[in-house]
């Protein structure tokens, strides 16, 4: 595999990739939940189901030669779902709750940061040019979106801002890190992964106010209605990104 051909496997950081960053994983709260509340499958089970279906995408991805946007989001919303199951199924099956839980996540994402860092190199994205990177990468990703469950769970629960109130601090948080970007010389590298982190526990929040009930806090669109309308919206956005991309070939 060439590197100009490992290289095209990744989208460009865009306005559009942050969107459809923040889509995926807000379905990726509300399709766990759908899995594991809704249809009653539970936390054990559903993380089995979900997980089996990210490592059938990540298997695809690994193999693919080009970049290919239906595949790459189909990962990172597998790594959504399986994440929000995986938060869950730690949190409240195991009984370590959402704190401990998040200390935990966030310890192991740190784990293999510092491992990509002093290991491999670099920890831009626009570096991901082996098999070895890349599946860092992806293991980062699956970590990072379960801490974000965990997180955002904290928040909007066991913090006392409910829903609305996580998504405001997060969404605040995430509006600093956009002026540091654009005002500072903090590490562009960083900001990134912060940035990246944060988005999780935005769509967490933002997925529980879409499903939960008014009782709860919530705009009471359950979690089929308001998972049809996000995948139709990150489905748009694949589909506008394909047209403006062109494919790289080997």
């Amino acid at each position: 595999m060439s590197q100009t051909a490992t290289l095209s496997k990744l989208p460009e950081i865009t306005l559009y990739f942050w969107i459809m960053k923040i889509c995926a994983t807000t379905l990726g709260e509300t399709a766990g939940d759908l899995f594991s509340m809704t249809l009653n499958i539970g936390y054990a089970v559903s993380s089995i189901i979900l997980i089996s279906l990210f490592f059938v995408s990540l298997v695809s991805q690994l193999a693919s030669k080009n970049y290919n946007p239906l595949l790459y989001w189909t990962v990172i919303l597998t790594t959504s779902t399986a994440g929000t199951t995986m938060s869950d199924f730690i949190d409240r099956t195991l009984g370590l709750g959402y704190a401990k839980g998040s200390f935990i996540l966030l310890t192991l994402l740190l784990a293999i940061l510092a491992f990509w860092r002093f290991k491999i190199g670099s920890l831009s994205v626009n570096n991901v040019k082996s098999l070895k990177v890349e599946l860092v990468y992806w293991s980062a990703i699956l970590v990072s979106n379960t801490l974000g469950t965990a997180l955002g769970d904290f928040l909007a629960d066991d913090s006392g801002l409910g829903f609305a109130g996580g998504a405001l601090l997060i969404s605040t948080l995430i509006g600093l890190v956009i002026a540091a970007t654009f005002y500072t010389s903090i590490s562009r590298v960083l900001l990134f992964w912060v940035a990246f982190v944060l988005t999780r526990p935005l769509g967490a929040t933002v997925g529980d106010l879409l499903t939960k009930t008014h009782e709860k806090g919530g705009f009471g669109f359950g979690t089929i209605g308001s998972s049809l309308v996000l995948a139709t919206i990150l489905v748009f956005f694949v589909l506008l990104t394909t047209r403006k991309r062109p494919v790289v070939r080997s």
